[in-house]
């Protein structure tokens, strides 16, 4: 039991260490292409050689970039079959669909086009090579959209049946699997985000141009660009955020509680500003949840569910089976006892299904199915019989959340005065704090971008697929020194190629800060 607690716990970190490393390369990928299309869109109505110039420089960074997103994204398709292959059988008639679509599709419209926007400026014309450029910003997006439909299914299971002679879920309809309002929000946070993290990226190359007083007007017309897309960006992303919010409250309200370390809800809930928790607050003890907290009356309601009054759920309302409605009512929902209850009935009724199924007979297997399908919902429950293990690391979730919120306020700000800068009082973008603050704003923006990506996948724990498959159940059969062997192995190549990637930049951006004006 202890090696099998070991491979789990050994596999979520090799997964988690392959995704954040890969999560470093996709949003500026996102971005960027957007930028570097906007840029090539100008060149291509003032066929300015400046803008030229400019747009080759962001795209050679793009591709550097894009080249480490594809190494890292494809290990990390891998490791489904590797390190996780129960889960794959369980319900890879699902989840395979999207990623095959984006590899059949999304990822071949990109390679293509791409190959055309590095390698066709003097064999394709302008024109045709603008548009390559535009495809393959689409097609990094395309590809986004559809992994991003794989993982909110995950978050929310839905467009399926479970079939008990194969013991695997298949998919009913494929249109609730990719149309899911969960898979819409996740794609727009997730691809808005990645425009505001490579906007604050041209921003600080930008700047450091500044800063060696070389290219000034090119530093200036990238600064721009990027603060128009990062805008835009950070805006949606807000905006799309909220909207995750709302369909967190409604799917997995558990997270919602974790990410604000809401242990007992209350009407008009607060939402807090800044807090500390207080480590020495478990399940099992009546500790204060918070050594220090700054909240907004009524802000958690109204994010939730859009009302300042409404009651939010904590996480001992939503284990005991506890929530009111807008009018104070009362309602009890199904608390974690029962599920653990209908999940232990669910695998006996599928135990029974299949001993039925081999003696053949049949009247007793049609009751079997009946049970199991009136309580497969909680299937996953069956796995705990202690609510605990159901609650997700708070601190981490909570934590994650508020520097994602902090940093993304942040990043506003950001923009909009390197946009009065830029435009109304350029000799602010002179002055050598501000520049300091440009080019230290890069990595503030990918640990939001970061944080938020482990705030999303740490609060659904200890699920793989919301209430049907925990951690526990999706592991492949490992032995625990050959996971933590591959483990340490994936964090030296992922460490080189991240070095050598940051080098790489790092070298041309130096190179071409030398340059003198054209």
């Amino acid at each position: 039991m202890n090696d099998l607690i070991s491979v789990v716990d050994w596999s979520r970190w090799q997964f988690a260490l392959t995704a954040m490393y890969h999560w470093l390369f996709v949003p500026l990928t996102l971005g960027l292409g957007v930028i570097v299309a906007v840029m090539e869109s100008i060149y291509f109505r003032t066929r300015s050689q400046a803008w030229l110039k400019i747009t080759k420089f962001w795209m050679l960074l793009f591709g550097i970039n894009f080249a480490c997103g594809v190494a890292t994204g494809i290990i990390l398709e891998f490791e489904f079959g590797t390190n996780w292959s129960n889960y794959s059988w369980f319900v890879g008639d699902i989840f395979g669909a999207p990623l095959a679509i984006e590899g059949l599709f999304a990822f071949f419209m990109e390679a293509t086009f791409i190959a055309v926007m590095f390698f066709g400026w003097k064999r394709v014309s302008p024109r045709f090579h603008l548009v390559s450029t535009w495809l393959t910003a689409i097609g990094a997006s395309i590809s986004a959209l559809w992994i991003l439909v794989a993982n909110a299914w995950m978050q929310y299971p839905d467009g399926m049946t479970f079939n008990p002679e194969m013991m695997r879920n298949e998919m009913t309809d494929f249109w609730a699997v990719a149309l899911s309002p969960v898979a819409i929000n996740k794609f727009c946070h997730a691809v808005m985000s990645g425009w505001a993290l490579a906007g604050v990226f041209v921003i600080g190359v930008s700047a450091f141009f500044l800063m060696r007083e070389s290219r000034t007007d090119f530093a200036v017309k990238s600064i721009k660009v990027a603060g128009w897309v990062g805008l835009a960006g950070i805006l949606l992303t807000i905006s799309t955020g909220h909207g995750s919010a709302v369909e967190v409250s409604r799917t997995q309200p558990m997270k919602l509680a974790a990410m604000e370390g809401l242990w007992r809800g209350a009407h008009g809930q607060e939402i807090i500003g800044f807090g500390i928790l207080n480590p020495a607050k478990t399940f099992h003890n009546d500790e204060d949840p918070y050594l220090l907290k700054v909240g907004i009356p009524g802000g958690l309601s109204f994010l939730a569910r859009g009302e300042f009054n409404s009651f939010v759920p904590g996480i001992y309302d939503i284990v005991e089976g506890v929530d009111y409605t807008s009018g104070g009512k009362r309602v009890n929902t199904v608390s974690y006892a029962d599920r653990m209850k209908a999940g232990a009935e669910s695998h006996s009724a599928l135990r029974d299904f299949s001993a039925a199924r081999a003696a053949g007979n049949d009247a007793a297997a049609d009751s079997a199915l009946t049970a199991l399908r009136a309580t497969y919902p909680y299937f996953g429950y069956g796995y705990y019989d202690d609510a605990a293990d159901l609650v997700p690391p708070v601190a981490l979730t909570f934590y994650a959340f508020h520097i994602m919120v902090l940093a993304g306020g942040y990043l506003l700000l950001l923009y909009v005065a390197v946009l009065l800068f830029a435009y109304r009082l350029p000799g602010m973008l002179m002055k050598r704090w501000m520049q300091w603050v440009c080019m230290l704003s890069i990595p503030v923006v990918w640990v939001c971008s970061q944080s938020g990506w482990v705030c999303a996948e740490v609060g659904r724990q200890p699920w793989v697929i919301q209430d049907l498959m925990p951690t526990r159940a999706a592991i492949s059969a490992l032995s625990s020194s050959s996971v933590q062997l591959t483990f340490w192995m994936f964090a030296v190549v992922f460490t080189v190629l991240l070095a050598a990637e940051m080098s790489i930049m790092v070298r041309q951006i130096v190179h071409n800060s030398e340059k003198t004006e054209d």
